[in-house]
């Protein structure tokens, strides 16, 4: 069997003031980049907001920013890229990856990324400030009890002991310092969302009915559910998962080994930042994998890719 290409979206987190540069350097990715930012509506130069992190790291331009940034990156490699045998995002970048797969338009994408950081962050205005805590060093299950008694609920599972927290900001540091008094590592993460938890339930509808605007025609390529791991070749999957995944925990775990099932060979992140890749390469070797953040051009790519990629 000859390899199979998985390509992954990133989620919000990794972005930085340089994460556009290498997509700068192509002519066609910055052609695309021009007829992104508009549906943003950045309250500055793109310029300033890279430099700002209050603005480059609050949700409602957090997302749009990350999808706008991953796909800028795809099309970047378009010429070089062979065609994937599957798509998979984490997190916002789910919604990245139904772009990438043919499924909705690049604008309509950033349009969408836009509405879902608004409709989450009036979740998090109609109650108490919320949290993400990244937990490592104990499985779930051996922390369950307290997670319930602190309001805490499990947004992403990255691994047999590690997975990410959401809740109420008030008993984080609560929830630090029990997981540190059974051995366990736990951290703040600079997200204020609690996303992929109950609280984001008043999210789900809205913006299914947002995702129901947008003819989502089947992709060219499989995408990978992040809430149950499965291959979706229709797209009217991705009006469920897309909408459900705001409320329930992101199986990247499980994920992760769906790679392994399909017969992924070789992956490669679409950047900004590198953790899917780290994430992939530590539970799976045996995958050939990288990031476009790894590498200082275009061409590093297209020759790592010519090396692995039949």
């Amino acid at each position: 069997m000859g390899s199979r290409l998985a390509l992954l979206c990133p989620g919000q987190g990794a972005q930085h003031r340089h994460m556009f540069d290498l997509a700068g350097t192509s002519p066609g990715a910055s052609e695309l980049l021009d007829t992104l930012l508009p549906a943003i509506r950045l309250d500055a130069t793109l310029a300033q907001v890279l430099e700002d992190d209050a603005r480059l790291f609050s949700n409602r331009l957090a997302q749009p920013l990350m999808v706008a940034a991953t796909l800028a990156n795809w099309r970047a490699l378009a010429a070089v890229l062979p065609a994937p045998a599957l798509v998979a995002g984490y997190s916002i970048g789910e919604l990245t990856a139904w772009a990438v797969a043919g499924g909705l338009a690049p604008a309509a994408a950033v349009a969408l990324a836009r509405a879902r950081a608004g409709l989450m962050d009036d979740c998090v205005a109609a109650g108490p400030a919320q949290a993400l805590v990244a937990i490592s060093a104990l499985p779930y299950g051996a922390i369950d009890g307290v997670m319930r008694r602190l309001d805490f609920h499990l947004a992403i599972e990255t691994g047999d002991d590690s997975f990410i927290a959401g809740g109420p900001a008030a008993q984080a540091a609560d929830l630090e310092r029990a997981i540190g008094a059974l051995g366990g590592r736990a951290g703040l993460l600079p997200v204020t969302v609690a996303s992929h938890t109950p609280f984001m339930r008043g999210a789900v509808d809205p913006f299914a009915a947002a995702l129901r605007q947008h003819a989502i025609p089947d992709p060219a390529v499989p995408v990978l559910s992040g809430i149950s791991a499965e291959r979706l070749n229709h797209g009217a999957k991705a009006i469920e998962h897309l909408s459900r995944q705001l409320a329930e925990p992101i199986r990247w775990k499980d994920c992760m080994d769906a790679l392994v099932e399909a017969g992924i060979t070789v992956a490669l992140e679409l950047g900004p930042g590198a953790g899917l890749s780290r994430m992939l390469q530590a539970r799976h070797p045996q995958i050939a994998t990288r990031s476009v953040a790894d590498f200082r051009s275009l061409g590093g790519i297209a020759a790592w890719l010519g090396r692995h990629v039949e």
